[in-house]
């Protein structure tokens, strides 16, 4: 199951109290005070790993407290520490105080580790209260209560590439064919009902990571559909790549497609129609009319995007495409491109018309 937004509570161990004790021992005449101090509660800390990709262990388990403080005891013995609590959360994981909205920690990286709640101090014990003046003290302190917070986790998948589009616009299949994912294909609407992830390998060791995004429709950012509660996911991504499905299966106009997605993006976060995007007729081996590919052609030049013709069915354009996408990875990323770089190989039938 996946679960990318979870509520907990956490709760940092109190201090332990300091002792009230005074040396009583043979031969020991007036000991004086010997009430040790309590121990430090324990702290509550918040670690990222790559052992998860979901917040499904928030599903049932949402309470978490650390160990408090042991009470200090006599001849100045001082209380032992209770023990730090850290929580696994995956890569990706922004962390929101629930009560102010403020953002606590984003994880962008593995083994983060970041204090979310301070245990409490421990109370001195009457040993520390001794004066020239006043040499058998009666005072101690209680420990102090550990902190407690209730916070909202948000997880937002790392991946390179984001694939948006309607509903059965080729996402899933495409996916499957250019990774080793294995996501739910059907020929009704809505078949993927959470983001899959996969891995494109290229040549010479290199690769990336492709989300897929459950489609959306007119209306998502009012409910419709499935919404917006998945595109939180491609908003970390450098770049998207746009399926608009040609084939004559649909009878929708492909560029309205293209606009209707578009708006519901700019509805979620307007930041993410700025990264670079691909925009890609997919299921051209079931089109037979050529002015929906030249409608989709001329709202890719309309827009400056680059523009790619596949068939997933088919395997035709896949390995261009494959390649393009690193492309515009490298450019995304600042990286100059290499001559003769496997990752640069030019896309030779990418955007060029069937026959």
């Amino acid at each position: 199951m996946f679960l990318d937004e979870a509520r907990i509570e956490v709760k940092a161990g109190n201090g332990g109290c300091g002792c009230l004790a005074f040396r009583r021992e043979k031969f020991v005449p007036r000991g004086g005070p010997s009430g040790g101090d309590g121990g430090r509660g324990g702290h509550v800390y918040l670690e990222s790993t790559l052992r998860h990709n979901t917040l499904i262990q928030f599903r049932y388990n949402r309470i978490f407290q650390a160990k408090r403080g042991e009470h200090g005891l006599g001849s100045k013995c001082h209380g032992k520490d209770g023990d730090d609590l850290s929580i696994p959360v995956p890569v990706g994981t922004v962390v929101y105080d629930e009560d102010t909205g403020e953002l606590v920690h984003d994880f962008t990286e593995p083994n983060e580790r970041v204090m979310v709640c301070q245990g409490g101090r421990g109370g001195r014990g009457n040993a520390q209260f001794a004066t020239p003046v006043n040499r058998a003290p009666r005072r101690f302190e209680y420990g102090l209560a550990g902190e407690g917070r209730s916070l909202r986790l948000e997880l937002k998948l790392l991946a390179d590439v984001g694939l948006v589009g309607f509903p059965n616009a080729g996402k899933s299949t495409l996916i499957s064919r250019i990774s080793s994912a294995r996501p739910k294909i059907g020929d009704y609407p809505f078949t993927t009902l959470e983001p899959n992830l996969g891995v494109v390998e290229l040549d010479d060791f290199k690769s990336y990571v492709v989300a897929d995004m459950p489609g959306l429709i007119e209306g998502a950012h009012l409910g419709h559909g499935l919404g917006l509660q998945f595109l939180r996911h491609i908003e970390r991504t450098k770049v998207l790549v746009h399926l608009v499905d040609l084939s004559d299966l649909q009878r929708r106009d492909p560029a309205e497609d293209f606009r209707t997605v578009n708006r519901e993006l700019h509805e979620f976060n307007p930041a993410i129609l700025a990264k670079p995007t691909l925009l890609v007729g997919s299921k051209l081996d079931a089109m037979d009319d050529v002015l929906r590919l030249k409608k989709l052609e001329s709202v890719a030049s309309e827009h400056g995007l680059e523009f790619c013709t596949i068939s997933a069915a088919t395997g035709l354009g896949l390995r261009d495409l494959k390649y393009k996408i690193a492309s515009m990875l490298l450019i995304a990323a600042g990286v100059k491109r290499a001559n003769g770089s496997a990752a640069t190989q030019p896309a030779s039938s990418c955007g060029q018309r069937p026959g």
